[in-house]
């Protein structure tokens, strides 16, 4: 992911620093421990699709030509 749009993005809920979690394809807020997954290359950035920390990562799926 771009580092400039890493740096822009915040999390849409408390609008805290997000981490990009490259393994994963997931930027995660420590604040509210939330992963919002990054699908083709493209953030999602809603509540609605995010994850807790506290669960188990998602499954491996195939990777993106991101």
């Amino acid at each position: 992911m771009d580092t400039r749009l890493m740096a822009l993005l915040v999390c849409p809920i408390c609008k805290g620093p997000l981490t990009h979690e490259h393994g994963q394809h997931e930027l995660h807020c420590a604040a509210d421990r939330l992963a919002f997954p990054i699908r083709d290359g493209i953030p999602v950035m809603l509540e609605a699709e995010a994850r807790a920390l506290d669960d188990a990562p998602p499954p491996a799926g195939p990777l993106s030509a991101a």
